[in-house]
């Protein structure tokens, strides 16, 4: 499940970058920040997965599409919500539109977004289903999307930007930290596609998950008399539940007993094809339901999903085994994203690496950090790399602390994923419409912007907090200059 940081997308004609913009939120199309000069909007087409009242876009069959011509007549009439009644009622999805495409906001306000004359094709996705949020143990309250939903906004946008035959960026501030952090989800694949694409380019943030202790790797040396290791969570009060999962590296095989702050301990859990074991506590009404699946499916690689339903707070211990004839068997562990639990849950002994969030480490995108460019500090909650296997992500990082948009400042990832996607869009308007590198995609891109980022003597790269460097447009073009 996706915790709503945004997605970005954006489209290029001519002399003047026009782009398209994908969030989960959705965007307020009645500011100023999103039209012309002449009042007009800048919003070419909005598909609301959310409202079934009107006409689903051509192939698809839910959601309501409204065009720009229904949103120039809603912004001249009195009550605009009565023809295009979409809207962001939470407000991020348009901060991010508003950095990476706004216009100046209004008079006397200088405001001014990374590619101001694009236009924008905006998708509000539909929240996750209520089942599912029961199954990963989500909070009712909380706002996240099923990747469905979010598969179907990229192919819509895919399907505009080849009607205009325009190149794309596609900026993605969604993250979770569910899967095996090596990039091999149906998300990360179908992104790996667009990206390798000519004239596309994919940003996608590395999420807010660095400072959340969250994470945890762990090593069993198999062949030793101790063929186990000891993880201590510590859950706070009022957490109804959450979803742990365990990826262990192969071949080994990983078993996991548990015991309760209160004392009470299971049984190793022995792995069983095709079932799941669940686990009643007699001193509390908590439960937890282990779940194996020895070689998943996008991996190949085992995982050891943990249900936990009511847990009482303190602290609980997970004893990971490992067997098998390979001597040292490397674990790795994830709790869910911080909106996703409802109280202060976290590993005691966790480890700051390997927290950027899913889609982040799929291999031929561009994944950016944040840092805080007031003081050239990496920003403490951005997540870090490298992946499992030492994936080498993120590429970039860029700024993201404090950053002006049409509603406030505000801080976060998918805003640095918005700047970097304002930069490419520049990068592309010298690359493909001025044609000295028509052919460029997301990752001759990539090594156009490595090449051109500002790197400190005193640091090596890549590492796992700034990648290749910080961000800089002017970097790249003078690195040009200098060949």
């Amino acid at each position: 499940m996706f915790e709503p940081q945004k997605a970005v997308k954006t489209l290029k004609k001519a002399k003047k970058y026009d782009g398209s913009y994908l969030t989960g939120e959705g965007i307020r199309y009645d500011l100023d920040v999103f039209r012309r000069s002449d009042g007009s909007s800048r919003i070419l087409a909005i598909w609301d997965q959310t409202i079934q009242t009107g006409t689903p876009p051509e192939g698809f069959e839910y959601g309501s599409e409204y065009t720009n011509d229904m949103i120039n007549q809603a912004l001249s009439s009195e009550r605009p919500r009565e023809i295009v009644p979409s809207n962001d009622f939470i407000g991020h999805g348009t901060k991010m539109a508003s950095v990476a495409a706004g216009s100046i906001l209004g008079a006397g306000v200088s405001f001014r977004g990374a590619a101001p004359d694009a236009q924008i094709v905006m998708v509000k996705c539909k929240e996750a289903k209520p089942y599912l949020k029961e199954y990963y143990k989500i909070p009712e309250e909380a706002v996240c999307f099923q990747e469905t939903d979010i598969l179907c906004g990229l192919k819509y946008l895919d399907n505009f930007a080849r009607i205009f035959k325009r190149p794309v960026i596609i900026c993605l501030g969604l993250g979770t930290n569910s899967g095996d952090h090596m990039g091999n989800s149906i998300l990360s694949n179908y992104l790996n596609r667009l990206a390798n694409r000519r004239s596309r380019g994919v940003v996608v943030c590395g999420g807010n998950e660095g400072n959340a202790a969250s994470h945890y790797e762990g090593a069993v040396t198999v062949t030793s008399g101790r063929n186990w290791q000891d993880v201590e969570v510590r859950v706070g009060e009022n957490e109804e539940g959450f979803l742990l999962e365990l990826w262990g590296d192969i071949p080994n095989l990983f078993t996991v007993s548990i015991r309760s702050p209160s004392g009470e301990e299971t049984r190793e859990a022995v792995y069983t094809a095709g079932q799941s074991l669940t686990f009643s506590f007699v001193y509390s009404e908590s439960r937890v339901q282990v779940e194996y699946v020895l070689v998943e499916q996008s991996s190949g690689e085992e995982l050891v999903s943990m249900r936990f339903t009511k847990p009482i707070s303190g602290i609980w211990t997970i004893r990971v085994y490992a067997r098998g004839e390979n001597g040292n068997s490397t674990f790795n562990m994830w709790l869910p994203i911080c909106p996703f639990l409802r109280s202060d849950t976290y590993f005691l002994q966790s480890n700051p690496n390997a927290t950027i969030t899913a889609p982040g480490y799929a291999e031929n995108v561009i994944t950016v950090t944040n840092y805080n460019s007031s003081n050239n500090s990496f920003y403490y909650k951005s997540g870090r790399g490298f992946g499992r296997r030492g994936s080498l992500k993120p590429d970039l990082a860029a700024p993201g602390v404090n950053i002006s948009t049409a509603l406030g400042p505000d801080t976060g990832s998918s805003l640095s994923a918005a700047i970097m996607a304002g930069a490419m869009a520049d990068f592309y308007q010298w690359a493909i419409v001025e044609e000295h590198d028509t052919i460029v995609n997301t990752q001759t891109a990539r090594n156009y912007f490595i090449r051109g980022a500002i790197r400190e003597n005193d640091l090596e790269y890549p590492n796992t907090e700034w990648g290749f460097g910080r961000l800089s447009l002017s970097g790249v073009f003078e690195a040009l200059a200098r060949t």
